[in-house]
């Protein structure tokens, strides 16, 4: 495993259906699963929360 990604490791739990489907994308576009989530993380969206 490359070093510069290894800051934080997490766990995640899915339904069998999200994991077939994550599995069937990965296996489609030929990308490993950390890729793709790593990517869908990176695309979420950050908006400035105003503390009241």
């Amino acid at each position: 495993m490359n070093k510069q990604w290894a800051v934080k490791r997490i766990t995640i739990n899915l339904a069998s259906t999200e994991s077939e489907k994550l599995e069937r994308y990965c296996a489609i576009t030929g990308r490993p699963a950390t890729d793709v989530i790593r990517e869908l993380i990176r695309s979420l969206p950050i908006t400035d929360v105003i503390s009241a």
